[in-house]
Order: structure tokens, then sequence, then C-alpha cells
């Protein structure tokens, strides 16, 4: 657009489009960290609390985990494995899903074993308090009910305590 009457279109210094593209850069990260409820401009009632931290399942790193999709149970070598995790409750006092358990056979030894897949039912229990994340709950059992076969040697209803 000719602002200047003679016809000739004109340029922007490259100072204003410098300043133009840092500025733009800067809102977009403001908006990026700004809260949506505060964009939204909706705020909490006075004496409204925030919502609560989920129950959460801690996993081998400590991290937090809703819902996971899958769950390692043998920490320190990875030998045994719930996959599939299909969540069918997860609620104030425990979680279920129906999932797969893969376990090595560990024959002749780990390194060379084979994993096997076992149907199996999980459930998360035992809700306590999380000491790292004040006001937050973990899940501290979960129970593996297997639905057909059992990995040797244990049983077909195996509960454990998740000490992460």
């Amino acid at each position: 657009m000719d602002v200047s009457g003679n016809d000739r279109r004109t340029r922007a210094p490259r100072a204003a489009v410098r300043t133009a593209g840092v500025l733009g850069a800067a809102a977009a990260l403001v908006a990026a960290a700004v809260p949506a409820s505060a964009r939204s401009g909706t705020a909490a009632a006075p004496g409204a609390t925030a919502a609560p931290d989920p129950l959460v399942v801690l996993d081998c790193s400590s991290e937090a985990q809703v819902r996971p999709d899958e769950y390692l149970l043998a920490c320190g070598d990875g030998n045994n494995r719930l996959v599939k995790l299909r969540w069918e409750t997860w609620g104030p006092r425990t979680a279920t899903a129906t999932g797969t358990d893969m376990v090595n056979d560990c024959r002749p030894y780990c390194a060379a074993g084979r994993f096997h897949a076992y149907p199996v039912t999980v459930t998360l229990s035992r809700p306590q308090s999380w000491p790292e994340r004040p006001g937050a709950q973990r899940f501290t059992t979960i129970r593996l009910l297997y639905t057909d076969t059992a990995p040797a040697p244990g049983g077909k209803d195996v509960t454990i305590k998740l000490v992460y």
C-alpha cells in the first residue's frame, strides 16, 4: 500500500520488522505459560480450593502415572512387564485394568530367556499419601489375578506391595 502519494511501495525499516517479530514471539510465550483459566478470565470462587491431584501409581523411577498403558514390575532387570493395560476404573480407593503380563522364563538364564504372555486382571489399591508431593496420594498395592495360566512358581492370585 502506498502511503507516500508517489505510487512507490515503501518498506518498513528492518528494525521495526525485527521488533514486531520479537514482540510476537514474546506474546506467544506468555500465552503458553499462563494457565488456561487465567487466560479465559474465569477465576475460582472465593474460598474454593484447587482440584486435588489425581490418585497415581508410581513407576520404577518414582514418576507419577495415571492409567498407564504399560507398567514395569521388575525394575531391576525388566523381566516382568504389564502391557496393553485397559483401565476399567480409576477411583478413590481402587483402580482395575485388564492386560497382559509379559514374564521372562530366564531359562537357562535371563539374558537367553523367552518372554511369555499371561492374561491378567490388575487391581491397584490401598492409597496412601505421597510424602514427596504433599496433598497427593498414590496406590501402594498391586494385585495380579491371572485369568488363564500363571507364571511359575507363583500362584494365580498375587499381591505385591509397591515400595516406590
